[in-house]
């Protein structure tokens, strides 16, 4: 790829908050890292980093620059691979794997998409829970992945993907949904179907929920169940309640079956992220990463 190096020591930087981490991306040594940054700086005119001790954190000047960076090397990537295509494209094979929520939704089209756009990339796609996926990628059986959760293993690099959240559902006749909005507390009253355990949805809602003092053993757990179809087919047969991401539900919210009910002073917000071992990368894994960031309509 061509790119400037030390424009790529500031994006990892700038996206690990840390110069000795950076340090091990790059395979270069800190005082290596500190040098390109101050040239960077020197060359921009302004400070890109404000450092507290061991932190560091963005300046105005530093966000603006990865705003710009990240779009840099996209088009750097997406120039590669269009002249790549010239020369018969990419080939090889790759071993993808997708967390329930994300294997459910968005992974279908762009699985579909990627192999009209790259047909000579032989592919397997894994699904399964958070914690299941992220094992078969440390176990080298899967090459990269797509996952949400609140996991961090040292051995894994972790990329952001995009956004989502998290709502509260019920079906539409539920006297719930006629509420439109509750207080925490009530959300001890209410029947609720959660993910099972390893599931990245549910440590989401855990962390959100225990931010205003409520912890899962408190909530009146009728059922756990292994996907969100299982859950919204439930939840359309009884008068429980679930959280579920957005970008499950937009049809049933769109037939009017399931309703939304807010809770104040609660928003639940989580990350999609890429996953894949530390150093093992290559032109057909960045080029699904950007494929699947240029066909998401998260």
């Amino acid at each position: 790829m061509i790119f400037d190096f030390r424009l790529k020591v500031f994006q990892t930087v700038a996206l690990k908050l840390s110069f000795t981490k950076a340090a091990a991306e790059l395979f270069i040594t800190q005082p290596a890292v500190t040098r390109h940054i101050r040239e960077l700086e020197k060359q921009l005119n302004n400070a890109l980093f404000v450092r507290n001790g061991n932190h560091i954190a963005l300046t105005a000047a530093g966000n603006i620059l990865l705003k710009y960076a990240t779009k840099i090397f996209e088009t750097y990537l997406l120039i590669e691979n269009e002249l790549a295509q010239l020369h018969d494209g990419l080939k090889g094979s790759l071993r993808i794997g997708a967390s329930t929520t994300l294997a459910q939704t968005i992974m279908p089209k762009i699985l579909a998409l990627f192999k009209i756009a790259y047909p000579e990339i032989q592919f397997t796609f894994t699904r399964g829970n958070t914690e299941s996926i992220t094992q078969q990628v440390i176990g080298e059986k899967i090459d990269v992945a797509i996952v949400e959760g609140q996991m961090h293993y040292p051995q894994i690099n972790y990329e952001k993907f995009s956004d989502d959240e998290l709502v509260l559902v019920t079906k539409t006749g539920n006297p719930l949904a006629r509420k439109g909005e509750i207080v925490p507390k009530q959300l001890l009253d209410l029947p609720l179907v959660l993910r099972e355990h390893g599931s990245g949805t549910l440590d989401v809602i855990a962390k959100a929920l225990s931010e205003v003092g409520i912890s899962l053993k408190d909530l009146r757990i009728e059922l756990q169940l292994e996907s969100n179809v299982s859950i919204k087919q439930y939840l359309l047969h009884s008068e429980s309640a679930a959280f579920l991401s957005m970008q499950t539900i937009i049809g049933e919210l769109k037939r009017n079956e399931l309703s939304i009910v807010d809770i104040k002073g609660i928003e639940i917000f989580r990350t999609f992220q890429f996953i894949q071992l530390h150093g093992r990368t290559s032109k057909i894994i960045e080029s699904f990463k950007f494929f699947c960031r240029s066909h998401s309509n998260i």
